[in-house]
């Protein structure tokens, strides 16, 4: 799995939308998640 470095501002910005004890690849998956879906949503509403 690759490796990313965070700012200092980012993981503040991560850990105000965490919730109770996820974890940061749980975060990420699921803000990966949100994406695609909108993305795809996007794509077929202009259908």
């Amino acid at each position: 799995m690759p490796q990313i470095e965070l700012d200092e501002e980012t993981i503040k910005r991560l850990d105000g939308i965490r919730v109770e004890d996820e974890s940061y690849d749980e975060l990420v998956m699921e803000l990966v998640n949100i994406y695609e879906a909108s993305e795809l949503t996007l794509f077929h509403a202009g259908d």
